[in-house]
């Protein structure tokens, strides 16, 4: 891990400020929203556009690379985010700051991707899985900075806005001084949702449905925080307990998922999530009780995300990640794209606690399609298990893939480390992918003819 540290640290740093500043204004926002007096509703449609931008950036930005390059991308996104950053305090109007949020998304999205493609790139196969793993953790730790640095200075003000626009101009300086030489850059092609909802139903509509939850959990709880009158520390506390609680059960969920049924596993988190939010739902808890509640969301709805993935990955050909991660990245912004507006809606009819309603009925809704498909197909945990690993759901299809195929390399390896005539342990069989035929879902419509490449 030293190693990865000392090769990578110019891009995990500038990373680490690009997520304190983005993490910011996301809280910033919805808290300024209740003050210059606009209503939930509309404030859910400037959450939303964030996640209709980072879906066209997605789509747009490799076209960008290829023409111009890694470099000139990522210094003028970076160069517009710190603007638009400014821009929100001069004009506090949610119509501007819905074109600004897709403004900004559409950057982000693009930043994600230049900085992923060239972590992935400049990393050696053997270091690659904890490279990645280092850039997570780093995600996460800088959006609870974040929060932390929400305290300086009054939202009503000018600086909060300010400090997010410095620090992400500050992230790129250590990127683009970096040594490292910027990668070539290859394009991604993309499974269709049909092929992909073939290959395996339960993570195309997890994946779906973790993209409200992840959208709500991201950009809606300030929202929901001003409404109930949470004082600023306050709403900083929750939206850090969400991540931390992500950070500290990414681990203990990979382990178990490496050595039980995952359908079985995304039962169970599903379950817990759902539990949690619909007791903060009916029960009106207390500060401290809703404060653990928010972390145990987060502690479900980060591993979960990474558990579908996984899931999804143990039917995949290593040929078609790529073009997996990429399809599943589209259906996860759909998903996001459709979570604000609609816990706004609930949180102007309900009150408040809507937003626990919404997170409670989509974390029920994976719970119960994890089993039915788990009633309908039997058990094959046995025959093959691709690696967890830890991928956060704002992650773009370039660190996406590069992940799985860092889980993959490790688990063929702990394969062929074993003694010929020894079978492996059960949590180190990896897929048995062969050339023309990947294998299907359990109880996919081609149960009985096999997978259609």
């Amino acid at each position: 891990m030293l190693t990865v540290l000392r090769t990578t640290w110019p891009l995990l740093l500038g990373i680490m400020l690009l997520m304190v500043g983005n993490g910011m204004q996301g809280t910033l926002l919805g808290i300024r929203g209740a003050i210059e007096q606009i209503g939930t509703y509309q404030m859910s449609i400037v959450m939303s556009a964030y996640f209709a931008g980072f879906l066209l950036g997605s789509q747009l930005t490799p076209l960008m690379i290829r023409r111009v390059g890694h470099v000139r991308v990522f210094a003028a996104l970076g160069s517009l985010i710190s603007a638009l950053l400014i821009l929100y305090a001069a004009y506090p109007n949610w119509i501007a700051w819905a074109l600004m949020r897709v403004l900004i998304g559409f950057c982000f999205s693009g930043v994600y991707i230049t900085a992923e493609s060239w972590l992935n790139a400049s990393t050696a196969n053997e270091q690659r899985g904890q490279a990645l793993s280092a850039y997570m953790i780093v995600q996460m730790v800088g959006i609870i900075s974040g929060q932390g640095l929400m305290n300086v200075a009054d939202p009503a003000g000018y600086l909060l806005f300010v400090i997010p626009s410095v620090l992400v101009s500050l992230a790129f300086t250590p990127i683009l001084l970096s040594a490292s030489p910027a990668p070539a850059f290859a394009e991604v092609r993309r499974l269709t949702l049909r092929d992909l909802y073939k290959i395996s139903p339960l993570g195309v509509v997890g994946i779906f449905l973790m993209g409200g939850t992840f959208a709500a959990l991201f950009s809606m709880v300030s929202v929901w925080g001003t409404q109930v009158g949470l004082s600023v520390t306050q709403i900083s506390m929750f939206v850090a307990a969400i991540y931390f609680g992500g950070l500290v059960a990414q681990y203990p969920i990979g382990w178990a998922s490496d050595r039980m049924d995952r359908r079985q596993l995304i039962l169970q988190v599903a379950v817990v999530g759902a539990f949690a939010m619909l007791a903060a739902f009916l029960l009106a808890p207390g500060f401290w009780t809703l404060l653990a509640l928010f972390a145990v969301i987060g502690g479900v709805a980060n591993p979960l995300y990474a558990l579908l993935l996984a899931y999804t990955n143990d039917y995949l050909e290593a040929s078609d990640m790529a073009a997996a991660s990429a399809g599943l990245l589209f259906v996860n912004g759909v998903g996001a794209i459709t979570g604000p507006p609609v816990t706004g809606w609930l949180m102007e009819s309900l009150g408040p606690e809507g937003f626990f309603l919404y997170v409670g009925l989509l974390m029920a809704g994976i719970a119960l399609y994890a089993l039915w498909r788990i009633v309908r197909a039997p058990d094959r945990q046995g025959e093959f298990t691709s690696a967890y690993a830890v991928v956060s759901p704002g992650a773009t299809a370039f660190a996406v893939e590069a992940v799985l195929e860092a889980g993959t390399d490790s688990e063929e390896s702990a394969n062929e480390s074993t003694p010929e005539g020894e079978a492996a342990p059960l949590d180190e069989h990896v897929p048995p992918k062969d050339a023309a035929t990947a294998p299907i879902d359990p109880g996919s419509e081609n149960d009985q003819e096999g997978s259609e490449k």
